[in-house]
C-alpha cells in the first residue's frame, strides 16, 4: 500500500504501522471530512474506499427538535407555575374570590349570638333566596345590597357566612383590598370576572369584606387624578350593581367599620339599600355569645356566664371567643381537668391589663406607693354612689407600664351619663393621686394615665356637653366623623383665643374640684385606707370578698 498522500489524514503512528505491514489489509472508518482533494489522494494511494450518505434527519433532530422540545416543556412549566399562584401574570384580571361551591359554609344562625336585630334583618335575605316567589308575587323585591356596619370583631363576616349557610347557596368571599393592584384596569377586570362567575351559579351571595378599601369616596385624594385605579374599580362595581336584577337571586353583602368614608354613590337607594348595624353586644348579648363558645370547652361547675359578662363590658364577639380560649389555655397550663371561674378572671386580667411581670421587682418604697395609690382608687369607688364597683385590686405589675391595677365591675350597661356621674368617675380616677398626696405629701408619676383620662372627661364636659355654667350650653368641639370615634385629621379651632383660655380655666377648675373631693373622701376613711393598703402589701391582690370585709362605706 502506497502511503503517499496520507500525511495529514492519519496520525504518523498509524501511517508507520501501515508501512511495516504492507502485506496486510487495513480497514479504517472515519467521519466525514470536508476536503475536496480527499478522493484524489485516496485514488493516488490506490486505497479502496466507500462512503454512506449523510443522515440529515438525525442532525435536524439533534440540532432543532430536541432544543425546541426542551424549551416548550420549560415554558409550559413556567406558565402553569404562574397561573397557579395568586396574582399570576396571566390571571391578573381574574377574581381572587374564595368560592364555597359546596353550597354550605358550615355556619348557621345558631352559631351567631348577641346580634338578634341584625339576624332578623338578614333573615329576609335568606327567605328570599329560599322562596323568591313569596316576595315577587306582590311586586316586592329584595335589596340589591346589604351593608353590615360595625366595629371590628363584632361578627360581620360570620353573619354573612351564616346567611349563605342558611340559604344553601354558593358564597363568594373576597376582601376589598384584593381588587386593587398597581396596574390600572386590573381591579375593574376582577370586578367583572367576579360578577360573571356569580351570575353563572345564581342564586348566590357575593360578600366583600373591608369595603372601605375599595369604596372610598372619590375625590378624597385629588392629587391622584380622575383616572386612579381605585376610582376605576369603584366605577365598575357601581356599574355591575346597576346591571343585575335582584330577581336573579344574586345578592351583594359587604362589611365595613368605616362607613363615613364610603362614596355616597355606593350608599344610595338601588345599590346598598339596607344598612345593618352590628354593634358590640350588651350584657345579655355577651351571655349568649359566651354560651356558644363555652360549649366547646370542658367547664367547671363554678363558671357563671353572667358574672363573666358583667366583667367584660365593651368586649366584642371576637374578644369573648379569645377570652374563652385564653381561659382554657390557663387551665391547661396548671394541668386542670376543667376550666374554672378563676381561669376566666385571670384571662380577663391578662387581656385588659396585660401579662404579669413577675421579674419586675419594685423596691419597698415603690410597692408602698403603688399600694396606697390603688387603694385610693378602690376606696373612692366603694364610697361613691352610681359608680362601677371595685371588683379586684392588685399591686402585681402587668403590661408595659402598669405597676398595679383596679378592676371595676359595672352593674349594668349604660348609654347615658349625668354630670354628677362624670364627676364621680373623675374622682375615682384621681383617688390614687389623692391618696399619695395625703400619705406621702408628694406626687409620683404613677397617676399620669389617670390624669390623661380625667382631663379628657373634663374637656368633653366643657366643649361637647355644655356642662360649664360660664361658657353656657354651647358646643366648641365637632362630633368626630369616624364611626369608631377616632378623628380623621386635625380639627380647626372655631372659637376665639379668649374662649380657648376660658375653656382651659374651666377644665382645670373641674379637675381640681374632683381632686379636692377625692382628698376629702379619703381623709374621711383614712383608717380603711391604711388597713386596705397594709393588707394589699401583704397579699398583693385583693378580691371582692376582701374588699367587702374592709367595710368601706
Amino acid at each position: 500500500m502506497n502511503t503517499e498522500g496520507l500525511d495529514g489524514l492519519l496520525p504518523k503512528e498509524k501511517i508507520k504501522e501501515i508501512e511495516q505491514s504492507r502485506s496486510k489489509e487495513h480497514q479504517i472508518t472515519t467521519v466525514r471530512i470536508n476536503d475536496p482533494s480527499l478522493i484524489t489522494n485516496l485514488e493516488t494511494a490506490k486505497v479502496t474506499f466507500n462512503g454512506e450518505a449523510e443522515n440529515k434527519w438525525l442532525t435536524l433532530v439533534l440540532s432543532w427538535v430536541i432544543p425546541a422540545l426542551l424549551f416548550f416543556i420549560l415554558w409550559s412549566f413556567l406558565i402553569k407555575r404562574m397561573s397557579s399562584t395568586a396574582g399570576g401574570v396571566l390571571d391578573v384580571g381574574k377574581s381572587k374570590a374564595k368560592v364555597y361551591m359546596e353550597k354550605k359554609t358550615h355556619v348557621s344562625f345558631q352559631d351567631v349570638a348577641g346580634v338578634d336585630e341584625a339576624k332578623t334583618e338578614l333573615m329576609e335575605v335568606v327567605e328570599f333566596l329560599k322562596n323568591p316567589q313569596h316576595y315577587t308575587r306582590i311586586g316586592a323585591h329584595i335589596p340589591k345590597g346589604v351593608l353590615l356596619v360595625g366595629p371590628p370583631g363584632t361578627g360581620k363576616t360570620l353573619l354573612a357566612r351564616a346567611v349563605a349557610g342558611e340559604a344553601g347557596v354558593p358564597f363568594f368571599s373576597i376582601n376589598g383590598s384584593e381588587f386593587v393592584e398597581m396596574f390600572v384596569g386590573v381591579g375593574a377586570a376582577r370586578v367583572r370576572d367576579l360578577f360573571i362567575h356569580a351570575r353563572e351559579t345564581a342564586p348566590a351571595i357575593i360578600f366583600i369584606d373591608e369595603l372601605d378599601a375599595l369604596g372610598r369616596a372619590r375625590g378624597a385624594y385629588p392629587i391622584s387624578g380622575g383616572h386612579d385605579e381605585k376610582e376605576q374599580t369603584l366605577n365598575q362595581l357601581l356599574s355591575e350593581m346597576d346591571g343585575f336584577d335582584p330577581s336573579e337571586g344574586l345578592i351583594l353583602l359587604a362589611a365595613t367599620n368605616r362607613p363615613e368614608i364610603l362614596d355616597p354613590a355606593l350608599l344610595r337607594a338601588g345599590r346598598f339599600d339596607r344598612h345593618v348595624l352590628v354593634d358590640r353586644p350588651d350584657k345579655m348579648g355577651r351571655i349568649e355569645i359566651l354560651l356558644v363558645h363555652l360549649k366547646k370547652i370542658k367547664q367547671a361547675p363554678d363558671v357563671d356566664p353572667e358574672k363573666i359578662a358583667a366583667l367584660t363590658p365593651g368586649f366584642s364577639g371576637a374578644d369573648l371567643a379569645n377570652l374563652v380560649n385564653e381561659a382554657a389555655l390557663l387551665a391547661t397550663r396548671h394541668n386542670a381537668d376543667s376550666v374554672g371561674m378563676d381561669d376566666f378572671t385571670n384571662a380577663i386580667e391578662r387581656i385588659v391589663a396585660g401579662l404579669e411581670k413577675k421579674n419586675r421587682l419594685l423596691n419597698p418604697n415603690e410597692r408602698k406607693i403603688v399600694a396606697y395609690h390603688e387603694m385610693g382608687h378602690t376606696l373612692v369607688a366603694l364610697s361613691l354612689p352610681n359608680v362601677d364597683q371595685a371588683h379586684k385590686v392588685s399591686i402585681i405589675p402587668r403590661g408595659i407600664g402598669s405597676l398595679g391595677y383596679t378592676i371595676q365591675r359595672p352593674t349594668e350597661d349604660r348609654y347615658l351619663m349625668t354630670e354628677e356621674e362624670l364627676k364621680n368617675k373623675m374622682k375615682v380616677l384621681l383617688g390614687g393621686r389623692a391618696a399619695e398626696f395625703i400619705v406621702f405629701a408628694r406626687f409620683s408619676t404613677g397617676a399620669a394615665d389617670d390624669l390623661a383620662k380625667a382631663t379628657d372627661i373634663a374637656r368633653s364636659m366643657v366643649m361637647r356637653y355644655g356642662m360649664d355654667k360660664n361658657l353656657g350650653p354651647v358646643t366648641y368641639q365637632k362630633e368626630h366623623s369616624s364611626f369608631l370615634d377616632v378623628s380623621m385629621g386635625h380639627n380647626e379651632q372655631e372659637f376665639s383665643e379668649k374662649t380657648a383660655c376660658e375653656i382651659d380655666t374651666a377644665v382645670r377648675k373641674i379637675i381640681q374640684s374632683a381632686f379636692d373631693d377625692a382628698v376629702t373622701l379619703i381623709k374621711k376613711h383614712i383608717k380603711s385606707l391604711e388597713a386596705g393598703a397594709q393588707l394589699l402589701l401583704q397579699k398583693e391582690t385583693l378580691n371582692e370578698k376582701d374588699l367587702i370585709a374592709l367595710k368601706i362605706k
